[in-house]
């Protein structure tokens, strides 16, 4: 029987290994929903790292298995093995080939980033060393190249933020809707400036192209909302802008991407995207109750006393109320008397 020969071998191993990868690259089933114009470009640039991923994987761990089975120890066989030392064309090879990979995603995930609204290269300005997208004016009146250094343009750069600005598509437009959106430990507190309504929750309409500001008040928070394929910073003493477009209605979880402290993971709401007609009716029926203040939705817990922060714990545990006024007095005699 002839030996098949090794060029043919090597052409059918390719062929399996890549309709594997690109079945597992875009059947993997490893992402949630896609529920904003961004997601598919992230998901796009997931699946591809996962078909390379997938094939390398397969190579690398098909060559070892392979090689355990062909160059084990025979029976009876106590010899040496070949002195080999090195193989400089392979090492090569193995070397520019992930240096290829790595270049490759690099330049694609930059295309993505501009795309979903990041960095801009022709407007970067630094701050401490740390990139910083184009710089706004309003809602989004941007600052070009061509800008005279004037103070007001001057200005204009020192209101520079971080995070997602319009996509390329939406570029140098005004958003549909502005909210403003405060982290605190442990909530977030959503901002209407046009109506002036206030709300533990997110309600936009779908398919309205959306501008978050973005701010924190006292640590780090990260808001990210994984169906959105979604996440900005929210930092202390910096805005940040995260703009986006909801494509499905529903509700969608909010996280805090980012430990802010013991009840971190406490830090949850959500996002609901209503249908335009839906969301014009919660408008006007939010208008129409009292206003709600920020102290209504939230409270920093360090803001407290300790009977004022154990009061919830009452019924939901099952406390006794005079157990906690025990607990509120024996606190307050250690202060006085240490």
């Amino acid at each position: 029987m002839k030996q098949i020969p090794a060029p043919l071998w090597t052409l059918t191993v390719g062929v399996v290994v890549t309709v594997i990868s690109f079945w597992v690259g875009y059947n993997h089933g490893f992402l949630p929903e896609q529920a904003s114009a961004q997601a598919p470009l992230v998901d796009d640039f997931f699946n591809i790292m996962m078909v390379i991923g997938t094939a390398l994987f397969l190579v690398v761990e098909g060559a070892i298995v392979y090689c355990m089975i062909q160059f084990r120890r025979r029976k009876g066989d106590d010899s040496d093995g070949l002195p080999i030392e090195g193989n400089l064309p392979l090492e090569a090879f193995w070397t520019a080939i992930p240096a290829v990979i790595v270049i490759g995603l690099g330049i694609y995930s930059v295309q993505v980033f501009q795309e979903m609204g990041g960095f801009s290269p022709g407007g970067l300005e630094h701050d401490h060393g740390m990139m910083i997208a184009q710089a706004h004016t309003g809602a989004m009146g941007g600052v070009s190249e061509d800008t005279p250094d004037t103070p007001e343009a001057r200005q204009q750069l020192a209101k520079a933020v971080y995070g997602f600005g319009a996509s390329i598509d939406n570029e140098g437009r005004s958003a549909d809707l502005e909210v403003n959106v405060s982290g605190m430990q442990y909530a977030w507190i959503f901002t209407y400036p046009d109506t002036g309504i206030v709300d533990g929750e997110l309600h936009v309409p779908v398919d309205a192209d959306v501008q978050l500001n973005i701010s924190a008040q006292d640590v780090i928070h990260s808001f990210w909302v994984p169906q959105f394929r979604l996440k900005q910073d929210a930092i202390p003493g910096k805005d940040t802008e995260l703009r986006f477009v909801a494509t499905k209605p529903g509700t969608y979880p909010v996280v805090c991407a980012e430990l802010c402290g013991g009840y971190h993971g406490a830090m949850r709401t959500q996002v609901i995207v209503h249908t335009p007609e839906d969301f014009q009716a919660w408008v006007d029926q939010r208008v129409a109750q009292a206003p709600m203040s920020v102290d209504a939705i939230a409270q920093n817990p360090a803001d407290l006393s300790d009977s004022d922060y154990l009061a919830p714990y009452e019924t939901a545990l099952g406390v006794d109320a005079r157990l906690v006024a025990q607990l509120s007095q024996a606190s307050a005699d250690d202060i006085i008397n240490p």
